[in-house]
């Protein structure tokens, strides 16, 4: 009887110490404040994308438009969220849009 004592003891301590660990799931384009200082109205689409990275999204409707989208979500949760929509027209920058 007193080893069973001892036993669930131990489980029960060797339980309460261990907790579920949650990942942090990066997802999208990371964009930096530093990115975004680089790139400015006027580039052509190659220095933007040599400066962003390929966009997340290019609308096939309208190719014009690139969308970076960004997510962290930490312990399940949604911590930061960013969206960029660039605008080109006649293949140089025009608009840049943070949503």
């Amino acid at each position: 009887m007193q080893k069973l004592l001892i036993y669930m003891v131990f489980f029960a301590t060797l339980i309460s110490g261990c907790s579920v660990h949650k990942l942090e799931i990066q997802q999208g384009n990371i964009i930096t404040a530093e990115m975004l200082e680089n790139i400015e109205p006027g580039m052509t689409a190659d220095q933007v994308r040599f400066v962003l990275g390929t966009p997340q999204l290019v609308d096939p409707f309208r190719s014009n438009r690139w969308d970076y989208i960004y997510s962290l979500s930490q312990g399940g949760v949604i911590s930061e969220q960013r969206h960029l929509v660039l605008i080109f027209e006649d293949g140089v920058l025009s608009t840049i849009e943070q949503r």
